[in-house]
């Protein structure tokens, strides 16, 4: 990240701004800010900021049509704050592309937390580093090969694979959908009882107490985050 990343704040309510400014620059981000759809998908195509934080409800349409438009031609990461609580809205956030999605009202800390992570698995695409490294696990990429504090654990092929990629998301809520097609394919994306059996082995075999989870998380009805440690 850099010294001063740009951070485009797309919302409409003047009191998130004025709240967010001051939370930001005292974090080291310079702020910018829009207050419409189609202002936003232009702002961020001119100025290419390092982050965008959008709200759903503007004045002139949908936030979702922001990610749909951007993610045709770019990665900036995008974090949703929203009041909208309906699980449905989370789903089709992330599955259009939004890296991560907080809820109005919001802890400042939580998402500083959520903006670092989303930078970070930015760069780590760019890098695409063979190593991943969550906390005292490491995957590597090239050897299929999954340590815990230097012992090898016997993992499966495809829940090296599950692992594997909930670790290159490592700080992001990542949904169902979005993990069965990546790991088994586009025509399983219904399946997730399915992935629900895969997380609960993977969970015995990297897992202190698999019943009480710190590195694979469970977002209730959304989909699953593993843990920056």
């Amino acid at each position: 990240m850099t010294a001063r990343a740009r951070v485009l704040v797309v919302d409409d309510e003047a009191a998130i701004l004025r709240f967010l400014k001051p939370a930001l620059e005292a974090n080291s981000y310079e702020m910018s800010s829009t207050d419409t759809v189609a202002d936003a998908i232009k702002r961020i195509a001119a100025e290419t900021p390092d982050i965008v934080l959008l709200d759903l409800g503007l004045a002139d349409g949908d936030g979702k049509d922001v990610i749909r438009r951007v993610r045709e031609w770019s990665d900036v990461p995008i974090i949703v704050l929203s009041a909208r609580e309906r699980e449905a809205e989370k789903i089709d956030s992330l599955d259009l592309g939004a890296d991560d999605y907080v809820n109005k009202p919001f802890n400042v800390g939580e998402l500083m937390a959520r903006m670092r992570a989303a930078l970070r698995h930015r760069l780590q695409r760019k890098a695409e580093t063979p190593l991943l490294c969550v906390g005292d696990l490491e995957v590597d990429s090239v050897r299929h090969r999954v340590t815990r504090g230097g012992a090898e654990l016997k993992l499966t092929p495809k829940e090296f694979d599950l692992l594997s990629f909930l670790a290159r998301h490592a700080g992001r809520v990542v949904t169902h959908r979005q993990i069965l097609a990546a790991v088994w394919g586009p025509a399983h994306t219904e399946d997730t009882q399915y992935l629900r059996v895969y997380i609960g082995q993977l969970r015995q075999k990297i897992e202190d107490k698999p019943d009480d989870p710190r590195v694979v998380l469970t977002e209730p009805g959304i989909g699953y985050r593993v843990r920056e440690m």
